[in-house]
């Protein structure tokens, strides 16, 4: 049985939409800073050791964020029957939120600065963590209209040159906040 792309309608788009609405909410709730705390929104930030990491729209790991659309975008299509297919954009908006949320909490925050090189890491400004979920969004369109195989080499690519630049990628991530490696740890902080 072939199937073809997931398919994304109206209501759909309008549930992820206040989904994200919600996550919004409760970031807000939570008192987590708008902007960055420095008073300026800029598209792009590559210093990952600066303290606009993870406060404006983008930076380094909005990589990782793409990465996750592909990944949810690939296990929608081999997991999701039918017509469920049509809900997979909000159950992987809703997926994203809960980790932005979760990332945002203190339990993960106290990890990353144990565990990781990222040290004085206070969490994500809402319009990070915003866009951390609109670039998942990117990521899930985009495997839903490359081919297999080029959705899987730009993840390849997003992950070598995440890993060359700023000696962290996705896999990293993943690895030092559930199985930290020490030599690790040492060689990302240069």
């Amino acid at each position: 049985m072939t199937r073809g792309p997931i398919t994304v309608d109206r209501r759909a788009t309008i549930a992820a939409i206040l989904i994200v609405l919600v996550y919004f909410a409760i970031e807000l709730s939570w008192g987590r800073p708008p902007i960055c705390p420095c008073g300026s929104v800029k598209l792009w930030t590559g210093a990952v050791w600066s303290a606009e990491n993870s406060q404006q729209i983008s930076d380094w790991y909005s990589l990782s964020h793409v990465i996750h659309g592909f990944l949810f975008y690939a296990a929608a299509w081999a997991l999701l029957p039918g017509r469920a297919r049509l809900w997979a954009l909000p159950l992987a908006v809703l997926i994203e939120g809960s980790w932005e949320l979760l990332e945002n909490s203190p339990i993960i925050i106290d990890r990353y600065r144990a565990t990781t090189a990222a040290i004085g890491y206070s969490g994500d400004s809402i319009l990070n963590s915003m866009a951390d979920i609109g670039m998942m969004v990117i990521g899930f369109a985009l495997a839903r209209r490359l081919p297999v195989w080029a959705t899987v080499g730009l993840a390849i690519f997003f992950e070598l040159l995440a890993l060359a630049v700023i000696r962290d990628n996705l896999t990293l991530n993943i690895l030092m906040l559930t199985w930290p490696v020490d030599a690790i740890r040492v060689w990302q902080a240069g």
